[in-house]
């Protein structure tokens, strides 16, 4: 029998990767969006397609985000698998309504006449010193949608896995990278296209525990794992660790099993705290699992505040924060 072969990535690479790959294996897929052709995009995560591909199916945009979204919805309706790329989230809410209103709602309108199997890639998140208009998290916007996918992945091999499932899917995904994960995270990812395949729905267990369950996502699943880490070592606090990877559908019988075990939960993301994904886990587990809560559900997020640029580390979560919500839900 072979045995499977690896090679390492960064999280741009792995996502370079997985377009190269699904380019390669299906002609309908195009990529379009500001500078992703010639430049390979801000970040270089569509840099070498153009060449590979052409200009007929790697597209330089104007500078609009409406027109973007609204090309590709177009596209898509015709039969291509586009998958467009924002330069930052922040950039996205011009094509609100293109989303909203257009895109997650095509299957419905047309009852099942048209589908718009488009991808939406764009880099979200603090932690790269962006400052408020290139650092923000509105994933909880695009979640209260109906007829949206919102996945977001933590590691290089989850940014392909779940990619290439997302551009072979026939519905909408909002696909949010970590940026500041992009190039300081590496990973062994599968040489072979198919093995790389990551479902989306199923959330993941990184680390599994008896005392806590910490749900997360994107950066935040590294916070989580150092603060994990000390309680671990200072106290003694088995922590399990439950990488969300989608928002939306949410994996409620993951997260409701978890808390069955641990008996408390915390969430962790930098996104604002009010109407935050986190109330989201928290209601669900009010609704599905209040008999096995020994402590109240704790929420560790961004302040409700614009994002700020000089005081970054004390907006976003940090271990230090996380650990002290550990002691608190242990000490209740």
């Amino acid at each position: 029998m072979a045995t499977a072969t690896t090679e390492t990535k960064t999280m741009l690479g792995a996502i370079n990767q997985a377009l190269f790959e699904e380019m390669a294996r299906d002609e309908n897929v195009v990529v379009l969006g500001e500078d992703v052709g010639l430049n390979g995009g801000v970040f270089r995560a569509t840099e070498g397609l153009q060449a590979q591909f052409g200009e007929d199916r790697v597209l330089d945009s104007p500078l609009s985000e409406t027109g973007i979204v609204g090309s590709a919805i177009g596209m898509a309706i015709y039969g291509l698998k586009p998958v467009a790329e924002i330069q930052f989230a922040d950039y996205i809410y011009p094509a609100f309504d293109q989303i909203v209103s257009e895109l997650a709602k095509m299957r419905y309108r047309s009852g099942g006449e048209f589908t718009s199997p488009v991808v939406i890639r764009t880099p979200y998140g603090g932690g790269i010193r962006g400052g408020h208009y290139h650092s923000q998290s509105p994933e909880a916007y695009f979640c209260h949608t109906p007829g949206l996918q919102v996945v977001i992945p933590s590691t290089p091999a989850d940014a392909r896995g779940l990619l290439k499932s997302a551009i072979r899917g026939n519905d909408p995904v909002i696909f949010f990278e970590p940026k500041k994960l992009y190039r300081s995270t590496k990973q062994a990812v599968a040489t072979d296209p198919e093995a790389a395949l990551v479902p989306i729905g199923p959330c993941h267990v990184v680390q599994p525990g008896t005392d806590v369950s910490i749900f997360c996502y994107g950066a935040m699943v590294e916070v989580v794992q150092r603060a994990a880490n000390k309680a671990a070592s200072d106290d003694g606090v088995s922590v399990e660790i439950v990488d969300l990877r989608t928002l939306c559908p949410l994996d409620v019988a993951g997260i409701v099993a978890s808390v069955q075990k641990t008996g408390r939960a915390i969430v962790v993301h930098e996104a604002p705290k009010t109407c935050g994904y986190g109330a989201e886990i928290s209601a669900t587990l009010a609704e599905k699992a209040i008999e096995y809560l020994e402590a109240p559900v704790v929420r560790v997020a961004g302040l409700d505040t614009p994002f700020p640029f000089t005081l970054e580390y004390v907006y976003m979560p940090h271990p230090a924060r996380v650990y002290r919500a550990i002691q608190d839900v242990m000490a209740f």
